[in-house]
């Protein structure tokens, strides 16, 4: 009887993760901009949607799902899916695919991104401090544009639109962080890092 032997190979993939906190940021700020009355819903928030933090984060997760990363991989791939879904809930009607969105619909919609993220920002309670902030300011955002959605409060959606970019802040810091205490091989800029 032959013996069975083992292979195993050493990961020396770059971390995918910068890049999917850089999409997610980019697009997040830019669209809420758009949410805190800054200029009106245009293609540059519809492209960077679609391209960058629906496309770049579908790709992410993957590359976190063959690192065996299984937050990462369930967090890029589906805020990627998100900010596709997003760019179809505002193009598909005007191409003549299915009738716009209902508040009503739009806020169940937002309601249950909120609800997905909560879990994951109890995820990161494991993670970091930096994951921390970007999940927690994520599932107030999401609350604050379902109850504005639904109750069509500009006010509030305008304030969302505030804390959005607060968000998405916190999420390029977490990204850059990444991407330079690895080129400098020291922390440049802290992630606070939870002790287990």
């Amino acid at each position: 009887m032959q013996e069975e032997k083992t292979i195993r190979t050493l990961d020396t993939s770059a971390n995918p993760a910068p890049l999917g906190l850089a999409a997610f940021a980019m697009t997040t700020i830019l669209l809420n901009l758009h949410n805190a009355g800054i200029f009106a819903l245009d293609v540059t928030i519809l492209a960077m949607g679609f391209f960058f933090g629906g496309i770049s984060q579908l790709i992410v997760g993957v590359l976190e799902w063959k690192k065996g990363n299984t937050f990462g991989a369930v967090a890029f791939t589906s805020y990627g899916a998100f900010w596709l879904c997003l760019v179809g809930i505002f193009v598909m009607p005007k191409m003549g695919l299915g009738a716009a969105a209902s508040k009503e619909g739009l806020a169940s919609f937002l309601f249950l991104w909120g609800l997905f993220t909560l879990f994951l920002f109890i995820a990161t309670l494991k993670l970091n401090r930096a994951l921390m902030v970007v999940f927690f300011t994520l599932t107030i955002l999401f609350a604050l544009l379902a109850i504005a959605t639904l109750t069509g409060n500009e006010d509030l959606h305008k304030f969302a639109g505030w804390e959005g970019i607060v968000c998405g802040l916190a999420a390029f810091y977490a990204g850059m962080a990444q991407v330079l205490n690895e080129v400098y091989g020291k922390t440049v800029l802290p992630l606070g890092v939870v002790k287990k």
